[in-house]
């Protein structure tokens, strides 16, 4: 009766682990979308929108092609 109830809780615990493997998912993220551009005397714009973080984000590049993407805000 023991072994009966040993194998019985180990076939049990088997599935649950089969089933909990089973429900992982990998984090994927989206790619932040391009909202528009504006360039004017060399120093060029981008801004850009993040839909999982309802986010946008606004590049600056200028001489020399050094990129800079410090502004953002949140949407409501």
């Amino acid at each position: 009766m023991t072994r009966f109830v040993s194998l019985l809780t180990i076939a049990v615990l088997a599935g649950y682990a089969f089933h909990a493997l089973a429900q992982m998912r990998a984090d994927a993220r989206q790619v932040p979308g391009a909202i528009g551009t504006s360039s004017s005397n060399g120093i060029a714009f981008a801004w850009f929108y993040e839909p999982s973080d309802r986010t946008v984000y606004v590049c600056r590049t200028g001489p020399g092609d050094s990129v800079e993407c410090k502004g953002r805000a949140t949407l409501p």
